[in-house]
């Protein structure tokens, strides 16, 4: 097979219109044609096109690569089949994953895979029961702390867009290989071809449990509702720290000798445990901001001009970054098109944003969130030293937003007409918020710092020279945005190990070495590999 990468074709082609294409590049017919990947160059709103790439099987393809060998467009087809590392040794330790958000469940699912039959340690609830619990917050006000945007089975990521791809380098295919278990367990195969895959919110939920179905059935063991309170670090022969049990909220103390600590990056009473027993941690930088909402329509006709609306563009989505004069990064985080805002929050007393979607995209608004790079320069010089001061750092304003929404799990809210002028909104405008419970408008200088706040108000014009509309003034900015990535790193070697605690593997998100689904699934598959490795030695 020959992959074609580039095929440049309009928007509204012909069905032949594939097979010309490659008949006009190669100069043969070609004998069948797959389609790999597509998607779209909408940088000329006049001229939108659609790139694809091609894997194409011809007649003598070893004299086709000799003609092209300087064209970088034409090559072999890679091969992109995963292959498991190796099988579980007879009476192998049953290694435990501490999670079951995206990282955690392909780190077990591999294990399973490979006959080892791990244990899974989660917290919340099954996705189901937990989507019951998160409805209440969203519906009545009713938090559950164990179980709701970021606890339970399926990790944050099964409330947001599901978007399935990811700028990391993976020249192990391993993200093809997730996306492809995806498709196994329900995903629309469409995630296969699209240049930027999404399943949202709902499919997700079917997905996880397909997942968890077969990692049961290859001897996987999942606890729900089960939370590690400490853990028992030994010491090996030669004096180094290592991890021998995992003392739980269950009473039970669980001898465990490897453990993937797949926690996500809202596991705050875990990361004071691990500090407490030792395990190296080290704060890293994250982002704060809010969620801004316009129309979903303002977006499509600023991107896809009169295009908008076209049925193979589907809702327009966008990424946007500006670097402003006092020094700081003002970026969109997590756009979710045709979707809606939701309470994340996860613990009382607390309001926390973030964006969802449903596979559609159809609903009224498109959100993300515009957030403004934290370092630990930021937080108090009394906190320097402390890898927990970032967790400090988000709770204070979480806090504040709480308090500014009025004490009832609603968020603060403002119009960016209000914003850009430095008042506070009194009412909304035509954008209606999608945030639920409910929303108070208000004035976000009280949740969130000088610094931030200025760099948001030099951002928003820049960003309406580039998506014409973007600061319109009944455009709605809703507080706060603060968990976009965890705020410290639980580091690790080359091995995957801890760096101080033999057997303890951090990994995903919450440890501080991904960011989202899919780089957490491949993070997730790359530590069981190393598990699995390492048990061979045991």
């Amino acid at each position: 097979m020959l992959r074609l990468t580039e095929i440049k074709l309009p928007l509204d082609h012909s069905a032949e219109a594939i097979a010309d294409a490659v008949k006009a590049k190669l100069g043969i017919q070609p004998k069948t044609i797959h389609i790999f990947r597509r998607a779209t160059d909408a940088r000329r709103r006049s001229a939108i096109h659609l790139i694809y790439t091609l894997d194409v099987e011809t007649a003598d393809e070893a004299a086709l690569l000799a003609r092209f060998a300087s064209d970088p467009h034409v090559a072999p087809t890679p091969d992109m089949s995963y292959h498991h590392v190796t099988r579980a040794p007879a009476g192998a330790a049953r290694p435990v994953v501490i999670g079951a958000g995206p990282c955690g469940l392909f780190a077990a699912l591999t294990l399973a895979q490979m006959g080892f039959r791990p244990i899974i340690i989660e917290r919340g609830r099954v996705v189901r029961e937990r989507t019951k619990d998160t409805f209440a917050l969203w519906r009545k006000s009713l938090l559950t702390p164990e179980s709701n945007v970021q606890f339970g089975e399926g990790g944050a990521g099964t409330f947001s867009d599901g978007k399935l791809w990811s700028g990391i380098r993976d020249p192990a295919h391993l993200g093809r290989r997730v996306l492809e278990e995806f498709v196994r367990a329900g995903a629309p195969e469409e995630i296969l071809v699209s240049s930027k895959p999404h399943i949202g919110t709902f499919r997700l939920v079917t997905v996880v449990e397909s997942l968890r179905a077969t990692i049961e059935a290859l001897g996987g063991e999942y606890r729900f509702g089960t939370r590690v309170t400490d853990l028992v670090i030994g010491r090996t022969p030669t004096g180094a720290r290592r991890i021998e049990a995992l003392e739980l909220n269950t009473g039970e103390t669980l001898q465990a000798r490897q453990v993937i600590l797949a926690p996500g990056h809202s596991a705050r009473d875990l990361f004071a445990t691990l500090v407490a027993r030792g395990v190296h941690v080290d704060p890293k930088p994250f982002s704060v901001g809010v969620r801004i909402e316009h129309p979903q329509s303002v977006i499509d006709r600023a991107r896809f001009g009169g295009f908008a609306g076209h049925p193979m563009l589907g809702a327009a989505d966008y990424k946007l970054v500006h670097h402003g004069a006092n020094g700081r990064s003002t970026y969109s985080f997590c756009m979710c098109p045709g979707g809606t805002v939701v309470a994340a929050t996860s613990e009382p007393g607390r309001v926390v944003t973030n964006g969802m979607s449903q596979y559609s995209r159809a609903e009224r608004n498109a959100n993300a969130g515009i957030v403004v790079g934290i370092t630990p320069a930021d937080f108090p010089a009394a906190d320097a030293n402390d890898p927990l001061a970032g967790i400090a750092f988000q709770r204070r304003l979480e806090s504040a937003a709480y308090i500014a929404g009025g004490a009832t799990y609603a968020a603060p809210a403002q119009r960016v007409g209000d914003f850009l002028a430095g008042r506070a909104s009194t009412a909304l405008g035509e954008v209606i918020p999608s945030y639920k419970p409910g929303v108070r408008p208000t004035d976000l200088a009280e949740c969130l710092p000088d610094y931030v706040l200025a760099a948001i108000r030099e951002a928003l014009p820049v960003f309406a020279r580039k998506i014409p509309g973007f600061d319109m003034p009944d455009a709605v900015l809703t507080g706060v945005e603060t968990r976009t990535s965890s705020p410290l790193r639980i580091t690790r070697g080359e091995d995957f190990q801890s760096l101080n605690t033999e057997g303890l593997y951090p990994a995903g998100e919450g440890a501080g070495y991904a960011g989202g689904i899919l780089s957490a699934a491949i993070d997730g598959t790359r530590v069981a590999e190393a598990v699995a490795r390492k048990s061979l030695l045991f």
